[in-house]
Formats: structure tokens, sequence, C-alpha cells
């Protein structure tokens, strides 16, 4: 990133720009703490009264098709996203505490 003459922060590469503007906006949740008996459903009826939502997964293991306890959890918008992990950290859901936070992408 360079300052261009006439003040404007001009980003060197696509790439660069694209990640300064994800690193900042967000609109998509780890869920973790899940019990293994959560199921997409549950979580996308869950979080849906925050926002709307794009997608919802479960992670489940390849072999068993058992849930591995966590999740996630994609909104249309980071201000939905921003209020779900406000009002559901912490909170119960199917008897367990679940943690969220800001999914990291790779």
């Amino acid at each position: 990133m360079m300052l261009a003459p006439n003040g404007v922060y001009r980003f060197s590469s696509p790439l660069l720009f694209r990640w300064m503007m994800w690193r900042h906006f967000s609109s998509k949740l780890f869920v973790g703490g899940l019990s293994y008996d959560t199921n997409e459903p549950v979580l996308k009826e869950a979080f849906g009264q925050h926002g709307e939502i794009i997608e919802v997964k479960v992670i489940c293991d390849h072999k068993s098709g058992k849930s591995k306890g966590y999740g996630f959890v994609n909104f249309v918008s980071e201000d939905s996203a921003s209020k779900a992990l406000t009002e559901m950290h912490g909170q119960v859901l199917d008897g367990r505490n679940i943690r969220i936070q800001f999914a990291n992408k790779k």
C-alpha cells in the first residue's frame, strides 16, 4: 500500500486489496462447542433470528459422519454477523455453551 500524491492510498496489488478488505469485513462466523447432535437446520434456526444467512455448515467426520462439534454460519451482512456474535456467544444451544468468533479465511 502506498500514498499517492493526491493523498489517497493505493494498493500495490489486487491481492493485497482483497486481503485488506477481508481482514476488516467478515460475515462468516465460527461456532465451536456444538453438541454432537446439533445439525445444520438447528444451527440455521438459532442464528436466523439475527439476519439473513447464506450458508450453514456443521463439520462432520468423513468416516463416521458424526459432527466434530463445530461449524460455520455465513451471513449476508457483516452487521448481522456482528449482532449474532454479540448475542449468541456463550449461549446454550442443544445443552452446550457455544463459542463464537469471526472465521479465519484460508
